[in-house]
């Protein structure tokens, strides 16, 4: 399940993150959070137009696609304020953690050097 969260605030954080999404560089906080709800709804509403058309839901709209997704991002908003709050007070779970996948990572990736007895012995 950690595994799931982690993903899921690393995902966030790409799109919707400040730090790393070009909106980054409009100097203006206010701005740049109307960029960032103008974007929601057109792409809210773009999603809407494309079930309605393409895939014939007969009775979904732009206003039902908007209220789908907040109902998708508010608890993904609350997962990455957990993270969040997790990595500002250095909580064990998210440490623990976070040296478990840096370990897999390790010993999974390609990088390692697995030896064949067979073949070098």
């Amino acid at each position: 399940m950690l595994k799931f969260l982690d993903f899921v605030v690393k995902s966030w954080r790409s799109v919707m993150d400040l730090r790393f999404n070009p909106i980054k560089y409009i100097p203006d906080p206010v701005l740049q959070s109307y960029l960032m709800l103008a974007l929601f709804v057109m792409w809210s509403g773009f999603f809407g137009v494309i079930a309605i058309f393409y895939i014939g839901w007969i009775n979904y709209s732009v206003p039902m696609s908007i209220f789908i997704h907040c109902l998708i991002i508010v608890p993904t908003v609350i997962t990455n304020a957990v993270f969040i709050d997790a990595e500002r007070t250095g909580a064990p779970w998210l440490i623990k953690f976070r040296q478990q996948t840096r370990l897999e990572k390790f010993l999974h990736g390609k990088n390692v050097v697995r030896w064949d007895l067979e073949k070098e012995g």
